[in-house]
């Protein structure tokens, strides 16, 4: 798996070797807010993050949890082809999903494990949101089903982490992954960083794919910075503070952030959805397939990654 022989460790990969099968992750939504929101750390979330806390495509939170199962299904049954074998990761998304009752939301986790051809669990949190409690009952989950803790860091240069309203130091990150590292070899612990986030160089994102490899992380996730309406980003982007990466801007620098991922690091997502119905900037990302397709044909003409599936 060496970049320089045009391959990296992709999600597709590592599930198959894992399950066997096709694996597809729905969204669900646990009902949670985020410390960022509420009052507790601030209001109105991190700069770029919508009034869905990042899970414009979750299932509908006012239902039970197996409701939000079969309806997440349905958005990708269109995907399945006829008698093929696949599981599901249930993913629990929206805002801050260790952030709240966390009795209730462990029911929710149990619920989620628990239901039909679901092989897995996938949380999305804050590095500052995971108590002693829940990393304890999370490490029990991990010991019947898979489970990756998913970590949004999205930048490791501290003007960035203050103008986006991250409210959290980076060591708060790192010191996290270790406790659930030492609590369990067995949670699968993923880094999400965004590219492209205003006044940031090239080094500046290479540093922050280095940051988040070296805390010992098992698998990373990179998104293009989407302007979104409603976020107060929106408001700096529509001021001129700052323009948004073009297609083969960041494909450039996806290429260089490939080169600094060990090949143990498994590489779950190398582009983003932003809502269309509120996206902003950049346009070009809002037909997902053309991105995918652009970014392999971009790819294989600079000889960085051949015949993968992104």
């Amino acid at each position: 798996m060496k970049y320089s022989n045009g391959h990296f460790y992709s999600a597709n990969q590592y599930y198959r070797e894992i399950f066997g099968s096709k694996v597809y992750k729905i969204s669900l939504d646990a009902g949670c807010t985020c410390p960022n929101r509420d009052g507790t750390k601030g209001f109105g979330g991190c700069i770029f993050c919508g009034a869905s806390g990042s899970g414009d495509f979750a299932a509908d939170r006012n239902i039970s949890i197996g409701g939000q199962i079969e309806q997440a299904k349905k958005i990708v049954s269109s995907k399945v082809k006829t008698g093929q074998k696949i599981c599901y990761i249930a993913y629990f998304q929206n805002f801050t999903s260790t952030y709240g009752d966390e009795d209730v939301l462990l029911e929710k986790f149990n619920a989620a494990l628990n239901y039909e051809n679901v092989c897995g669990l996938a949380v999305g949190t804050r590095p500052d949101c995971i108590s002693e409690k829940m990393l304890k009952n999370l490490v029990e989950l991990a010991e019947k089903k898979y489970l990756s803790i998913e970590l949004g860091l999205q930048s490791s240069k501290l003007e960035t982490v203050r103008y986006i309203l991250r409210m959290y130091e980076n060591s708060v990150f790192s010191d996290c992954v270790k406790r659930i590292k030492n609590a369990s070899s067995k949670i699968h612990i993923v880094a999400h960083l965004i590219f492209g986030l205003p006044g940031e160089t090239k080094e500046d994102m290479m540093n922050s794919v280095r940051y988040a490899v070296n805390s010992g992380i098992d698998g990373i996730k990179i998104s293009v910075l989407h302007v979104l309406e409603g976020t107060d980003l929106a408001k700096d982007y529509k001021k001129g503070f700052f323009r948004c990466l073009e297609k083969e801007e960041y494909f450039e620098l996806l290429g260089d952030a490939l080169e600094i991922i060990p090949e143990n690091i498994v590489v779950h997502r190398l582009t983003g959805d932003g809502a269309k119905k509120i996206l902003i900037a950049p346009l070009w990302t809002a037909n997902k397939r053309d991105v995918l397709n652009s970014m392999a044909k971009y790819f294989g003409e600079k000889n960085i990654v051949q015949g993968k599936k992104f």
